[in-house]
């Protein structure tokens, strides 16, 4: 396996803002606005069903992100409307819009440099409208994901991660997270995982933690005994 290069030392770390390099032994991802740049088919779709709906669109941009679209339709909704019969609207029409759904820069890449055996895909889209996703954006969805249907309790709990943690037979202190979302940041952070945020956002949750704009520069080594370093540079 062909790997990008790495610096030499390393420096096993938990949250410290600062820490560059991680050692670790599986890598788990949420998808949406960490592997994918879905956002522009996200607020049409929301901005349509909230408009069908009467739902406050504004509230729910800023409260949605990471959360199970469930749990979303659940807080909004209408008094006595179908809950069910809603997400699973709201679903179709997730699963029909692929327009301008890209991946962010370098995931491609990063995600062929890690071992198969030690990555997760963990998303609050079912798997169905996971798969449509990470092949609208050009990226091999991983063997291992943990998908809205795979869990009883989504992001912020982190059932999603200890369960992703577990299939891949990682401990939690041995695994980092990639995110974006607040929502995820925080499930992670309580699956004491460590976690790294991508992008700008993930308020209160992604305080003190390492971030990055996208994975241009990030790099990974497989040392002798197996273990990973993820550099952030």
């Amino acid at each position: 396996m062909s790997l990008p290069a790495s610096a030499e030392t390393s420096q096993k770390t938990n949250t410290a803002a600062n820490a560059m390099t991680f050692s670790v032994r599986a890598v788990l991802f949420d998808m949406d606005g960490t592997l994918v740049d879905s956002t522009a088919v996200v607020e049409k779709v929301w901005g349509e069903f909230a408009g069908r709906y009467g739902l406050d669109y504004a509230e729910i941009l800023r409260t949605a992100h990471g959360v199970q679209a469930r749990d979303t339709v659940r807080r909004f909704a209408p008094e006595g409307a179908d809950v069910e019969a809603l997400t699973a609207e709201l679903g179709q029409m997730e699963r029909t819009r692929t327009e301008g759904v890209v991946a962010l820069p370098g995931a491609e890449a990063f995600l062929r440099a890690l071992p198969a055996d030690a990555v997760a895909l963990v998303t609050s889209a079912d798997r169905m409208l996971a798969e449509i996703r990470m092949r609208a954006a050009g990226l091999e969805m991983p063997a291992t994901a943990v998908t809205a249907e795979s869990v009883t309790r989504g992001k912020p709990h982190p059932e999603g991660y200890l369960t992703a943690a577990a299939l891949l037979g990682a401990d939690p202190a041995d695994v980092v997270v990639f995110e974006d979302a607040g929502a995820g940041i925080a499930a992670a952070r309580a699956a004491g995982m460590r976690t790294v945020v991508v992008g700008d956002g993930g308020g209160q949750a992604a305080e003190g933690l390492p971030r990055i704009k996208d994975y241009s520069a990030v790099t990974v080594t497989l040392d002798a005994d197996g273990s990973l370093r993820i550099q952030l540079t």
